[in-house]
């Protein structure tokens, strides 16, 4: 029998790959140089939810003009959805929200076991989040766009490229480590 959470996985990254996100698959412990080799600098972070550590080049204490001249952002995801490749960003305390959209780049960190199927399943995890007063996240599905004023523009209020580090933090693997960069 096939384990659904490795089906989750697979659809997600087919997913991020549909909505132009690259990605790499690693194995715990594998996170920090995983994040590295995805920043770009200077770099601005905020903790993230897995077995990892942010590297030394990544600022967790930044100012405003430091989020500003950033060309990276590195944040946690809480969430994945397998069927549209997004993810659900915590607007927390430490900035992720404005580290996850301000910047060229973003690279979210999020853990395999965290992939949901659909949004059916994503909005009931909010919904224990809001029940539990965490209440405060943003769904982000590739690059910024907008076709406001016709024809469709890419970047224009957030980042306009992305990178999932998504840690397979489960026991039963999909195979060999993944990558898409």
């Amino acid at each position: 029998m096939t384990d659904p959470a490795i089906d989750h996985v697979d659809a997600f990254r087919a997913s991020l790959e549909a909505a132009g996100v690259t990605h790499e698959t690693v194995a715990l412990g594998e996170a920090t140089a995983a994040i590295e080799r995805a920043v770009e600098e200077p770099t601005v972070g905020v903790p993230v939810h897995v077995d990892a550590s942010l590297p030394a080049s990544v600022d967790t204490e930044f100012s405003p003009s430091d989020l500003h001249a950033a060309t990276t952002g590195v944040t946690p995801a809480r969430l994945g959805v397998a069927a549209l490749g997004s993810l659900l960003v915590p607007s927390g305390e430490h900035g992720d929200e404005l580290v996850a959209l301000y910047p060229e780049r973003h690279v979210a960190v999020l853990a395999a076991s965290d992939v949901v199927p659909d949004l059916d399943a994503a909005t009931d995890w909010l919904q224990s989040e809001v029940d539990a007063g965490r209440d405060s996240y943003v769904f982000a599905t590739g690059v910024s766009a907008t076709a406001d004023m016709g024809a469709l523009v890419e970047g224009v209020h957030g980042p306009t490229n992305v990178h999932v580090v998504l840690v397979d933090d489960r026991e039963a693997t999909s195979g060999d480590d993944t990558t898409n960069a």
